[in-house]
């Protein structure tokens, strides 16, 4: 089951990066915050090359599933404040054009990152890190 689960985070995520680059490069320049002192477009360019290389290795490099794990956590975590920025500017995109639906998405980050965690061993990793962590 994890391996279905992270063969399919990875499919996600290595489309979700050709989408960055192809049709629906308009719709991830809304998610930029105005924040981020780089032009949006090379944002979203960026952010697309990651998330394509972050979805092949999910895919091919099971052996390494769990560093692989904890560096898409990381990466979904870093791209949260995108997410929040969007509601907060009331920016429309993928088909989230009210307030209720871009606040409604901020509660499918932290399920993305229990899930790359899940699927990859990486949440027994940093739970043992944690233990030893509070055992000390």
């Amino acid at each position: 089951m994890k391996t279905i689960a992270r063969l399919l985070l990875g499919g996600i995520l290595a489309f979700a990066g050709v989408s960055h680059l192809t049709f629906a490069r308009d719709e991830f320049q809304a998610q930029v915050p105005r924040s981020i002192p780089i032009d949006e477009d090379f944002t979203v360019v960026a952010s697309g090359i990651v998330e394509i290389a972050l979805g092949a290795a999910l895919m091919a490099l099971p052996r390494h599933r769990r560093i692989v794990g904890l560096v898409v956590a990381a990466f979904f975590v870093a791209v949260f404040p995108g997410n929040i920025a969007q509601y907060l500017n009331h920016a429309d995109g993928f088909g989230l054009d009210t307030d209720r639906a871009r606040f409604g998405r901020l509660f499918f980050q932290p399920v993305l990152v229990l899930w790359a965690l899940w699927s990859t061993d990486a949440l027994q990793v940093v739970s043992e890190r944690l233990r030893r962590g509070t055992a000390r």
